[in-house]
């Protein structure tokens, strides 16, 4: 395929074709994935998430220019929240991170969640290996931020990173349920604000008492982003990260969880498109649905049929 050797020699143009390949689920996609899988698994995956107000996209474009300053190339996925009436995404951190656009290191795409409730576009993990093959040396996907929901996250990157700011620091706890655990790395931004030794202290209580010896025990890094601070901190905790999973062999055990994810979510898409196929206008099952008696239509019934159907 063409356009599988393109995107391995570097071609950008090639890159935003493939991309837009996976964000319309193009009938050339799985041919595409399969020819740049081989090349792929050199990139790290890092996870920006956290909930709304906490500067997530500010930090995304201070890390761009740290990773730059330390010669590494950049791809990140931004995921936008879409309309719920129109459809159409924000799109927002492209424009913030313009200023990276004349850079041949740096890829940005954004891409709307579409009501992917994870944080994460569907399309997110082709997208990412897409990048992995052009050669990218770290990929960051930043969520869209919308709470808990965003645990998706953490099936994706090799490290997640969740930022906090201070003024959420009573919100701590009402996260600990979710969003907290699955955090290798804690970010307090916007640390020249009010709070941030609250917000510390807050994080260290949620699980210190519950770390095992050897685990994993996430720092936690104050930042102001929007003056650059920390960032070099911050980069070093996720590096410190990656040195741990992949000596305790847990990167490539991760790894390998996250290609199981991915596989039912591929299996899922697909019963879901037989499903839209046996329900289409015309077929038998849609002029049941549209004249049978409603005490006969047991959906469980429905959907034994349509599975059991020739898709």
């Amino acid at each position: 395929m063409e356009l599988a050797d393109r995107v391995l020699k570097g071609d950008s143009r090639a890159l935003a074709r493939a991309i837009s390949l996976v964000e319309r689920d193009d009938a050339e996609l799985p041919q595409l994935l399969s020819q740049l899988q081989p090349h792929t698994g050199h990139a790290y995956l890092v996870g920006i998430t956290g909930p709304p107000g906490s500067g997530k996209s500010t930090l995304v474009d201070a890390l761009i220019e740290v990773l730059r300053a330390r010669e590494k190339t950049v791809g990140v996925i931004a995921v936008d929240p879409n309309s719920p009436f129109t459809g159409g995404a924000v799109l927002g951190d492209r424009v913030r991170m313009q200023r990276h656009a004349l850079d041949p290191g740096v890829y940005v795409r954004s891409m709307g969640a579409r009501g992917h409730l994870g944080g994460l576009a569907g399309a997110s993990r082709q997208a990412a290996r897409v990048l992995d093959a052009f050669g990218r040396d770290f990929i960051l996907l930043e969520t869209v931020g919308v709470g808990q929901s965003e645990l998706e996250v953490s099936s994706l990157c090799d490290t997640t990173v969740l930022v906090l700011n201070p003024r959420q620091g009573d919100e701590i706890q009402a996260l600990k349920a979710g969003i907290l655990e699955i955090a290798d790395v804690f970010v307090v931004n916007k640390a020249d604000l009010p709070g941030v030794n609250s917000a510390v202290k807050q994080l260290q209580q949620t699980y210190s008492d519950e770390m095992k010896e050897g685990d994993w025990l996430p720092p936690i890094v104050e930042t102001i982003a929007s003056r650059g601070e920390g960032i070099d901190k911050l980069l070093d905790a996720v590096e410190a990260h990656r040195a741990h999973v992949k000596a305790s062999g847990e990167l490539e055990q991760k790894r390998r969880r996250h290609l199981r994810e991915e596989t039912l979510d591929f299996v899922a898409e697909r019963a879901r498109r037989r499903a839209e196929k046996a329900l289409a206008k015309g077929t038998d099952i849609a002029r049941r649905l549209a004249e049978a008696p409603l005490a006969e239509l047991d959906p469980y019934r429905i959907a034994g049929d349509i599975m059991g159907a020739d898709g």
